[in-house]
């Protein structure tokens, strides 16, 4: 069991020290054996003191100050879970979720915290003080139960620090893990409106299997497609009358979904002079307030198996509904969310200790590819295939169980080892050990 876990994230360290490589996985060991990760030093004292020579400080040095680049590992995930996708589902798009998440803090010892800006209000209050994380997340398809699911696999994250831009950030991010998406036919972008502004957009426009599918603000700027040329003299107008969301949208007669829709081609400043589909929602047809979204990708030109999909939005056939596929795919974005929440409550993401900002990238980055592990080993490893229909945290506790099992046969193998020197003994925990390692294939 710890020779699968070490395989598979000896990946992540292959570019670092031996020491520091050792130290980080040990980390990530611990913190599946324990199923928390409170703090380091939460970790050493009820694991890694028990299973490693390595001192206290040895991880903090890991974390904190090793030659260790963490944002390579958006590049692995990403590559691993590519691996995962069926061959006959090669041609299904792909997507890229952006959003950024805040986590509280109390104190000023942290490095980088700060007084943030909070839209939900968790708290009581409209600030808190601590950090914020901007993350990308992929989704990818795979078959389940003979229908096409998509697994959502958070890639990395990074701390947003006074002096540079979350959309700045984003955009690196998505830059960084698109040569390992070059060979996908579509790759979709999913954001909501605080991330559809030009610094992301433009990286769109660098590669030609990127797109872009978002929410955009109310007051965004419409214009019909430019009028045919009439050969008058002059220059050709470069786009057609500006167009109101409420005036110009003719709603669906039948609720798409939750909502009635209305759908038209358009030109709008945010993308320049490049046509985009714009869907107009509204949970009322003839009052209430309306919603509108962008996709830079068309119907047309998606290679996507309607009739085998999970998603009940995406499974139907008819010719009138297909006009609305990019609009459904929005709905991948809220993956991200949940990915927060599990990490949030369940893995002990807002509970680092660690002072330096680099040691809570680390950390954090740390929690995340062991997060990820639990999504992506029943699709790559057969051993834990029959896992595939448990959540995360029912086959972490699970995992946990034969890693705690493990660890005590070969503390107690080592301490009869030193202390007696009874061969027969030795010999049959051995085998013993064998007939579990056999048996532990078998999960």
């Amino acid at each position: 069991m710890i020779g699968k876990l070490y395989r598979h994230f000896s990946i992540y360290f292959s570019a670092f020290s031996a020491p520091t490589a050792e130290a980080l996985f040990l980390l990530v060991l611990s913190m599946l054996a324990l199923e928390a990760a409170d703090s380091i030093r939460f970790l050493f004292r009820h694991f890694l003191s028990k299973i490693t020579e390595k001192s206290l400080n040895a991880f903090y040095y890991a974390c904190s100050y090793a030659k260790a680049d963490y944002t390579r590992f958006m590049g692995v995930t990403a590559a691993l879970a590519l691996k995962i996708i069926p061959q006959r589902l090669d041609t299904q798009p792909v997507f890229l979720c952006v959003d950024d998440t805040m986590i509280e803090k109390f104190g000023t010892k942290f490095e980088d915290v700060s007084k943030l800006f909070d839209h939900a209000a968790h708290n009581g209050s409209n600030y808190l003080n601590g950090h914020c994380f901007v993350s990308l997340m992929l989704c990818v398809p795979v078959w389940k139960e003979q229908k096409i699911s998509y697994i959502a696999v958070p890639l990395g994250y990074r701390m947003w620090k006074k002096g540079t831009a979350k959309l700045d950030l984003a955009a690196s991010m998505v830059r960084q893990v698109m040569p390992a998406l070059r060979s996908k036919k579509n790759v979709i972008i999913l954001c909501d409106s605080w991330y559809a502004k030009q610094n992301l957009i433009r990286v769109t426009e660098e590669y030609p299997n990127l797109d872009m599918i978002c929410n955009a603000r109310y007051d965004s700027v419409l214009y019909d497609l430019a009028p045919a040329p009439t050969g008058r003299r002059g220059r050709p107008a470069k786009h057609g009358a500006k167009l109101s969301i409420d005036e110009d949208f003719a709603l669906s007669t039948e609720k798409i979904g939750d909502y009635f829709v209305g759908v038209r081609r358009v030109l709008t400043n945010l993308f320049g002079g490049r046509e985009v589909i714009a869907y107009v929602t509204a949970a009322e047809r003839e009052s209430g307030s309306r919603r509108l979204f962008f996709s830079t990708v068309f119907p047309t030109q998606l290679s996507i198996f309607c009739a085998w999909q999970e998603d009940d939005m995406l499974c139907k056939t008819e010719s009138s509904w297909m006009q609305y596929i990019p609009l459904f795919f929005y709905r991948f974005r809220w993956n991200i969310e949940v990915s927060y929440y599990e990490q949030k409550t369940f893995w002990s993401l807002c509970g680092y200790m660690v002072r330096s900002s680099k040691g809570i990238e680390m950390l954090a980055n740390l929690i995340n590819i062991a997060y990820c592990a639990m999504k992506l080993l029943p699709y790559s490893d057969k051993a834990f295939e029959k896992y595939r229909d448990c959540s995360v945290q029912e086959f972490r506790f699970l995992l946990s169980e034969k890693i705690r099992e493990q660890v005590f046969i070969a503390s107690f193998v080592e301490t009869l080892e030193t202390g007696l020197k009874s061969s027969p003994i030795i010999e049959s925990l051995i085998q013993r050990i064998f007939h579990q390692e056999k048996s532990s294939a078998n999960l």
